[in-house]
């Protein structure tokens, strides 16, 4: 018999929760199959059978247990099964069956920011059921044919089934990354003396850049150009030259860093995951938008190492992605400031005393006063928006005019 612990994941994690588990008790089991996932207050991740055998499940989905706790034992000298098939082969066939062309009439009937299967879509348009009136069940919140159906079979109700003048309430217990970060939320507020300081930026010269080189780099690297690499770009040349932005306190020292691990938000189901890109200052900018694509991917599969959530100087969150249009961002504890990009809205401005329409996005920059001025805060901001607007300052970090004068 072989017991299946509780792994150490890092010197400051105690206990994790029991999120899933993946095999039923008494099922067959091959070495290093997946069994459970299990979530600490900074990821999640995987547990593997050491041995083959049938495994005895020894907690429930949902318990809190310490490092070390026995997860379930799995008896290696009982005989596997005949005809037993590999385990999750289905599952992950299906996840990886690219997704269906849609049909003509699914593009007509459902509007383009409504996500729908074609068969759901041609339910849809036969019977001019509102799309908005219907609870997605789908991956992204796509609408799948048995949604329209439940939708169709319950007239006078609202959406998901649920009576008129519903009251029913649900209680569940908070996980262990939503308690994480509730009580780092909190310790910013009370711990750091934090000011925001706002701008905002014309993006015409990095939209124009995107719209005339996306298909070329795209080609050429693999990765589409988004705006992420712009503005992790900035903000390395304007960290290094205000390097109180990129340091902490550690009790009564300063530390400054010489180097900009950029921590990118990230949103997922399960709650806020913050993964670092080391060393942005040396990576170009295709480096950049792939290490972004990939930390974003394990953000939402939950497969973030704990050494890819540790770390980091200085963060960018982008809430305009989710449509917010101003925010005071929290800083990321123990960095000294964050920076909050936010929705690209056309906007009239005043150029050379002509009011024009621009693309235009507020910028936010929230910062330890204990540790930045507002003249430092305040500087850093506004050269992280001459670089936005004249992203060929990127390369060098200088205006290429003045640097061939010599200026």
């Amino acid at each position: 018999m072989t017991d299946i612990k509780v792994p150490a994941i890092g010197e400051s994690i105690s206990e994790v929760t029991l999120l899933k588990w993946l095999k039923k008790e008494g099922e067959y089991v091959e070495r290093d199959e997946v069994i459970a996932e299990l979530e600490s207050e900074k990821a999640t991740f995987e547990v593997n059978a050491e041995k083959a055998g049938v495994i005895s499940l020894a907690v429930q989905e949902n318990d809190t247990l310490k490092i070390g706790d026995l997860l379930a034992r799995i008896d290696e000298t009982a005989p596997k099964p005949e005809g037993k098939p590999v385990a999750a082969a289905p599952v992950k066939a299906e996840k990886e069956k690219p997704a269906p062309a849609v049909t003509t009439a699914a593009v007509t009937a459902v509007p383009n920011d409504i996500k729908a299967t074609p068969v759901a879509s041609a339910i849809i348009a036969d019977k001019h059921v509102d799309p908005s009136s219907i609870s997605a069940s789908g991956a992204g919140g796509k609408i799948m044919k048995d949604d329209v159906l439940a939708a169709l079979s319950n007239p006078g109700k609202l959406t998901g089934g649920k009576a008129l003048f519903n009251r029913d309430e649900k209680r569940e217990k908070m996980s262990q990354l939503r308690r994480t970060i509730s009580r780092r939320l909190v310790e910013a507020k009370n711990t750091t003396a934090m000011l925001t300081t706002f701008n905002e930026v014309d993006m015409s010269r990095i939209m124009e850049i995107r719209s005339k080189y996306k298909d070329a780099f795209k080609e050429q690297n693999g990765v589409g150009l988004g705006f992420m690499s712009f503005f992790a770009k900035a903000c390395c040349l304007a960290l290094q030259e205000w390097p109180a932005v990129n340091s902490y306190i550690d009790a009564d020292h300063l530390v400054y860093h010489d180097y900009c691990d950029i921590s990118i938000a990230v949103s997922t189901p399960r709650g806020l995951t913050v993964p670092v890109i080391r060393n942005v200052e040396s990576l170009s900018m295709a480096e950049i938008e792939k290490k972004v694509v990939e930390l974003a991917g394990k953000a939402r599969d939950n497969k973030l190492s704990m050494e890819e959530l540790q770390g980091g100087t200085f963060t960018i969150t982008n809430g305009g992605v989710f449509g917010s249009l101003l925010s005071t961002p929290i800083i990321n504890l123990p960095q000294s400031a964050i920076l909050g990009m936010h929705k690209i809205q056309e906007r009239p401005v005043a150029v050379n005393g002509q009011v024009v329409i621009k693309p235009m996005m507020y910028l936010a920059l929230s910062y330890d006063h204990r540790i930045i001025d507002g003249r430092e805060s305040v500087s850093f901001l506004v050269r992280v928006k001459e670089l936005l607007e004249n992203p060929d300052q990127l390369l060098i970090g200088k205006d290429p005019v003045k640097t061939l004068l010599g200026l």
